[in-house]
């Protein structure tokens, strides 16, 4: 390996790998891309709506996942993956910005900010690995790269359903593909055990990091939709404590397995690339239901005392539930089983999707927080029984 190739690498040489400063810029322009999902469900409050959400969210999170990964094996403090970091900011940026109207007029604009940010980053870095160890990896990341954009691009020169049709297949060719290493004819496909060598610590930190992007975007909702009211009464102002100790109650819950612990899955497991590719398969699940509860939490700041209407039910359960359903499923990785506190969690909002509609949205949203505490006081009691 020359000179060249091995400074872009990162040092392995036993510490945990350290997320630089680039990397924390880097996020900056996911806040705001989280931001631009979250408007974009809270106006288009509609099953169609919901699965262009979704689309969006995949995007989104994708883009930020595969630079993840290529900060995980390469030095982002090195001037040539910096000068990468910084193009691709630019270009999520745009991304971001044409979001809103990606489904509009804006979706070949959209699809073309994505397509150039996933091509150009595998192709940059295959370029700069020459004949390295990782190159065939590469080749084969850049392959797919080029088999979703022409869908994505494809996607942005049609209209309505042709056009989420054709998004969703890029997005299944994006999220699939590296669970079957990338498999593509006379390359082969990766092996994750020789080829998706990581470092466990960088990945399970960025992950929690994309976690406080997403709470703080719902932070940054609740405030900014009391600051936009004329009037501030008192059921207002319980709506937005009840937003913010939401906020609070998910990051306890989360953060409730230590870093240290889940970093440990990764680094002490046969194949490590297995595990933390599905620690990013699972936080689309968590994130998601963070991104959910937002949109419920914004909704109930405007209109406390509005009475419930089938779709506000929907999101005040479904972003709390997603939330819980997807950090069960990492604690189970993790721990090795399902925690109990989840399924109760799951069990209450299963009733207050049932009884919901009697109240008015104040009260809904106040009792989803309540099993969001309950869930983080049981865990906390089951972690010092444990102990």
């Amino acid at each position: 390996m020359n000179s060249r190739i091995h400074s872009m690498l990162r040092v392995r040489d036993g510490h945990e790998a350290k997320v630089g400063y680039a990397e924390l810029f880097f996020d900056l322009v996911y806040v705001f891309a989280v931001t631009q999902v979250s408007h974009f469900l809270l106006g288009n409050l509609t099953p169609l709506g919901a699965a262009q959400a979704l689309l969006l969210w995949f995007a989104v999170w994708l883009g930020w996942q595969y630079t993840c990964w290529i900060t995980n094996w390469f030095d982002p403090e090195s001037p040539r993956i910096r000068r990468m970091l910084f193009g691709l900011m630019f270009v999520s940026l745009g991304m971001a910005a044409a979001l809103p109207d990606a489904f509009g007029q804006r979706g070949l604009l959209f699809a073309g900010c994505y397509a150039l940010m996933q091509v150009g980053r595998a192709l940059y870095i295959r370029v700069s690995l020459g004949n390295a160890p990782l190159a065939s990896n590469y080749t084969r990341i850049l392959g797919w790269a080029c088999i979703s954009a022409v869908f994505w691009i494809a996607g942005g020169l049609q209209q309505g359903t042709p056009r989420m049709l054709l998004w969703a297949v890029a997005v299944a060719c994006e999220y699939l593909s590296p669970m079957f290493g990338f498999p593509l004819p006379g390359l082969g496909r990766s092996n994750s055990e020789r080829d998706w060598t990581v470092e466990g610590g960088h990945i399970v930190e960025r992950c929690a990091l994309f976690m406080i992007v997403a709470l703080g975007e719902s932070v940054l909702v609740a405030g900014a939709t009391l600051g936009h009211a004329h009037h501030w009464d008192m059921p207002m102002l319980l709506a937005f404590t009840a937003a913010f100790a939401g906020s609070v109650a998910m990051w306890r819950v989360y953060f409730s397995v230590a870093v240290k612990e889940a970093t440990e899955v990764i680094v002490h497991a046969p194949d490590p690339g297995r595990y933390a590719a599905l620690f990013h398969y699972l936080h689309v699940l968590i994130l998601a239901g963070v991104i959910v509860t937002a949109v419920g939490n914004d909704l109930v700041i405007a209109h406390p005392t509005a009475r419930m209407d089938g779709t506000s039910l929907l999101v005040l359960v479904v972003g709390p539930a997603l939330f819980l359903l997807g950090s069960g499923l990492y604690k189970r990785v993790i721990h090795g089983h399902y925690p109990v506190s989840h399924l109760v969690g799951l069990g209450l909002l299963a009733i207050t999707a049932i009884v919901g509609w009697r109240f008015n949205l104040l009260v809904a949203n106040a009792w989803t927080t309540v099993v969001l505490f309950v869930v983080t006081g049981w865990e906390q009691h089951s972690s010092a029984n444990r102990s």
